[in-house]
């Protein structure tokens, strides 16, 4: 690479247009870099595809890459508005490109800036996916249109209210919007309305600042309530823990020896590997009748012990 530089010495213009954009300070400067990297024709970019293709050129390749980097710059800009870093964004783009290009076959008649749109959004949504927030979230094929497509379909319903009346301001979805968002996106109305109040809302830290120190440190999590210590709770675990124990010794009392036996066999016993007790069949081989027979004396005896649980408790 050669560069042409004036009587100061300042660098004034890069003598091959394909090198690779070198580090620059800001992003601002990488963007007017990639922005000035040449356009392809449709022969060059089917003669670049092809060498790629038949003879994993890379240098075609790169070729390929470095001249839609200003697409990734346009797309990325359209998710600006979650809050992430945009040179993070475009970064999550290139990765895209890179394999929209890899994939890419000049074959299909089909330019690579379409191709490679799908690759690019791809790679951004599942980034926003992963960063936007600390609790993840849209993990279905419904949830993730919902995600992308509610803020932008809001602000389309806010520009209209705001058109219809100046004077007014609404953060919230009435339900005729909401309505109308469900039946677009084919998602549920319940949907709507959570997805709408999980972007609206924020991330709180639990446990106290870490610039706080000492005793008066404090967060959230200092007066969330402990489950474990609840009465009820407390209580309800007690009454838990005496019908696993006394009451199921108490409900096994009511059965024949044989019934209990069963069920203690099939439920109670447990073998070293935890793979349970004994099956029907070997139940069934041991007293001499039929699977069936053990099965439905199984369910008779839960039945009695059942009914014995809840006098006892």
């Amino acid at each position: 690479m050669t560069i042409q530089t004036g009587p100061s010495g300042t660098a004034l213009a890069v003598a091959n247009p394909w090198a690779l954009v070198p580090p620059l300070g800001n992003l601002d400067a990488y963007i007017s870099a990639v922005n000035r990297m040449p356009m392809l024709t449709l022969e060059e970019e089917q003669e670049f595809a092809r060498k790629l293709k038949n003879d994993n050129d890379l240098e075609s390749a790169g070729k390929l890459v470095l001249s839609h980097l200003r697409l990734v710059v346009s797309i990325s800009r359209q998710y600006l508005g979650y809050g992430l870093p945009h040179g993070d964004l475009i970064q999550e783009g290139n990765v895209g490109l890179m394999k929209a290009v890899k994939r890419f076959d000049p074959d299909h008649g089909v330019r690579l800036v379409s191709y490679a749109m799908h690759w690019i959004k791809a790679e951004i949504h599942e980034y926003i996916l992963k960063n936007w927030r600390m609790v993840k979230m849209a993990t279905t094929k419904a949830q993730r249109k919902l995600f992308f497509n509610l803020r932008s379909m809001k602000q389309g319903f806010k520009a209209d209210s705001a058109a219809a009346d100046a004077g007014t301001h609404r953060e919230t979805l009435s339900d005729s919007e909401i309505d109308l968002m469900a039946s677009t996106l084919k998602v549920k109305r319940e949907e709507v309305i959570e997805m709408e109040t999980r972007l609206s809302g924020g991330d709180i830290m639990l446990d106290p600042s870490p610039s706080d120190d000492g005793e008066d440190a404090f967060g959230p999590i200092a007066y969330l309530s402990d489950a474990n210590d609840e009465p009820s709770a407390m209580i309800e675990s007690r009454q838990r823990d005496l019908l696993a124990s006394d009451g199921i010794a108490a409900a096994l009392e009511v059965l024949d020896e044989r019934s209990r036996r069963i069920v203690e066999e099939r439920w109670l016993n447990v073998n070293d590997d935890n793979s349970g007790g004994m099956t029907l069949h070997e139940l069934a081989a041991e007293y001499g009748v039929s699977a069936e027979r053990i099965r439905q004396i199984e369910a008779s005896a839960m039945k009695k012990m059942k009914t014995a649980l809840v006098e006892y408790a």
